[in-house]
């Protein structure tokens, strides 16, 4: 399903580390990964507006919710009524702050193949063949020694992502904290390309989401 768009970002990601060769040198591919993220998720903005505009309105309408919830809790059909009535008295729906979201996965999901996926429609992914100071972007962490070289760089990037999960988790409350610090797992298991790619895509939504919501506010 999605060999044929994931073949034509490896060919525009492949071609702009070309470009970037005789500026960024060995770091081209991993600047050219930057870039096409950065790239994507502007082409993806008019869609996070309304998400996070949602998302702002649920959580404004969330101790209403509750209350409902307390009241009605005895009886489900009252509390369905009551809610789906309290959703449009405020020109409010679980849609508008979801679909958004939704429709951006296919993109996601396209990006992480790219990153991830050691062929690309039947094809080396020659992208994976470049290093990041001296360590392969298509090696994981867990096949390289623990004081190694590119064990190092592994650790300086699960540091960055770190960092930018305790960003995106200052407002979050309960078991939500802990979501953003997933990525740090997830780039232990996968290629370094990968890793370079969640750290990029989880730096601009932090970004984003306090731009927006400073906007909405």
């Amino acid at each position: 399903m999605f060999d044929m768009p994931v073949s034509l970002a490896h060919d525009l990601v492949s071609g702009l580390a070309g470009l970037l060769q005789p500026v960024a040198g060995g770091l081209a591919a991993t600047v050219a990964i930057v870039l096409f993220t950065m790239l994507v998720r502007l082409l993806l903005t008019p869609l996070a507006v309304p998400q996070i505009r949602g998302q702002r309105r649920m959580a404004e309408l969330l101790p209403q919710l509750q209350e409902l919830q307390k009241k009605h809790a005895k009886d489900p059909a009252r509390l369905q009524r009551e809610t789906a009535a309290l959703y449009r008295a405020q020109g409010s729906s679980l849609l508008r702050g979801f679909l958004p979201g939704l429709l951006q996965m296919p993109f996601f999901m396209v990006m992480y193949r790219l990153f991830a996926s050691a062929t690309v429609a039947g094809h080396q992914n020659l992208l994976l063949a470049h290093t990041l100071l001296a360590t392969p972007l298509g090696q994981n962490w867990l096949g390289v020694g623990l004081l190694s070289p590119p064990s190092l760089v592994f650790l300086g990037l699960f540091a960055l992502l770190a960092a930018v999960a305790w960003w995106t988790s200052r407002r979050a409350t309960g078991l939500l904290r802990l979501l953003p610090y997933g990525t740090i797992v997830m780039a232990m298991f996968m290629p370094l390309a990968a890793g370079v790619y969640l750290l990029t895509s989880g730096a601009w939504t932090a970004a984003e989401r306090t731009v927006l919501q400073r906007r909405f506010a």
